[in-house]
């Protein structure tokens, strides 16, 4: 056997060329079907994760997933809003250890103007528990004082080139629904938050009061003809927000978390909505993750694609390798012999192919890991072979060994005399 094994390497190294390339293309197919799995993974993951530590999501009564996209992130419009005495009562509820809550329909060209409190800075929380970060600058105070103060998100800041110290105009509307600017009461840019590759980086932040003062002089989405209130002046008014759009709320206690979303949903002055953000951010993954699960279908054809080409390798050089059968035939290996040789030959080649395909998979994922998590919020776990992927794995070396078994038997067949007869 060791006669034959020895004859064989001879034989491989002689056709290294060939054989190279069907291991490259093997573990190209490895390289794009793993990457895409562990994309697909940790993308959920991260989607997950783009609101974190919430116990409850509130907001006018509708679908959890319409909810969830305009609340989270920033998609859509809400069909209602919610009255501020409602929304004190959720806030004042004994169970809340805090709540974050927020006006939408403003934008800054295109980007989305998020009305808040100072709490957000302190309680927002994305990803694994991390808080947000400021790059540069500070959080506005919500004072009077700072009432047209205005904290960037990196996007934002990036692509619009704006720093601490510009002046920026808000419009009435959203994205290319906009409508008139806010032009006589211009805000200041005071800070700009660290990239998070969530929708924070696509959103610009400003006080509950400045979206009320913005609106003083303006009547069913529209300013008021023949009237004007400057920017100044406004300060004199009762800023206190009317309406709110959602609210984002974390609990004393986890355990009461179903207690407090039947009250909230049983409020009997207002219809509201209380979800679990988990649970509503699953449904809204079932309808987003269909592009994840197309492109992992894609890179499953392109393995058994790079598994035939190693049935097509190995079969197109049986007629080169006649004469090299029959003498090892000549010298006593078996049909059995010969069979286990091209099989064993098959199951190395693919072996090789899943270890190339993993080292290319690691290099890949030290250069992308980065970049994916600065700009798209992705936290690649390099070295996380999950079950799936495993599977992934045993499947192609068994595709593999059994992409072989044709070769193997073909060549087993082939006769002696059949081998060393002359072609003419």
């Amino acid at each position: 056997m060791r006669t034959l094994l020895r004859i064989a390497a001879a034989s491989a190294w002689n056709r290294r060329g060939t054989l190279i390339l069907t291991v490259l293309s093997i573990a190209l197919s490895v390289t794009l079907l793993l990457g895409i799995e562990r994309l697909r993974v940790d993308a959920k993951e991260s989607f997950m994760q783009s609101v974190s530590g919430v116990d409850l999501v509130v907001g006018a009564r509708t679908g959890s997933v319409q909810l969830m996209l305009y609340s989270v992130f920033r998609m859509g419009g809400a069909t209602h809003d919610i009255g501020w005495k409602s929304a004190q009562a959720v806030m004042n509820d004994p169970a809340v250890k805090w709540a974050i809550p927020f006006a939408l329909g403003d934008s800054l060209q295109g980007f989305p103007v998020l009305g808040t409190t100072p709490d957000y800075f302190r309680y927002f929380r994305y990803g694994e528990d991390k808080a947000l970060v400021l790059a540069y600058g500070r959080p506005f105070t919500g004072e009077l004082e700072g009432l047209y103060e205005a904290v960037l998100g990196a996007e934002v800041a990036d692509r619009l080139g704006l720093r601490a110290g510009d002046g920026i105009v808000l419009a009435h509307g959203s994205g290319e629904n906009a409508l008139s600017e806010h032009a006589d009461k211009p805000f200041r840019v005071v800070g700009v938050l660290a990239p998070t590759g969530t929708p924070v980086d696509r959103s610009v932040h400003v006080s509950l009061a400045a979206i009320e003062a913005i609106h003083l002089d303006w009547q069913g989405g529209a300013p008021t003809p023949g009237f004007s209130i400057p920017a100044l002046q406004a300060r004199k008014f009762d800023l206190t927000p009317k309406t709110v759009t959602a609210i984002l709320v974390g609990l004393k206690s986890r355990a009461a978390v179903f207690q407090a979303q039947r009250r909230i949903n049983s409020y009997r002055d207002e219809a509201l909505m209380a979800v679990l953000p988990g649970v509503a951010l699953d449904e809204l993954w079932e309808i987003v993750g269909l592009a994840a699960r197309a492109l992992l279908a894609v890179s499953i054809l392109a393995a058994a694609v790079g598994l035939a080409g190693l049935m097509a390798v190995v079969l197109a050089s049986l007629n080169e390798r006649r004469r090299e059968l029959a003498i090892l035939r000549s010298v006593g290996a078996s049909p059995r012999d010969i069979f286990i040789l091209l099989v064993a030959e098959g199951a190395l080649l693919t072996t090789l192919g899943i270890l190339s395909g993993l080292g290319l998979l690691a290099l890949a994922g030290v250069a992308a890991a980065p970049w994916l998590e600065h700009y798209y919020g992705i936290l690649i776990k390099l070295w996380a072979l999950d079950e799936n992927a495993i599977k992934l794995l045993l499947s192609v070396w068994a595709s593999g060994l059994a992409a072989s078994l044709l070769p193997g038997w073909r060549a087993c067949r082939m006769s002696l005399s059949d081998g060393l007869q002359p072609r003419l």
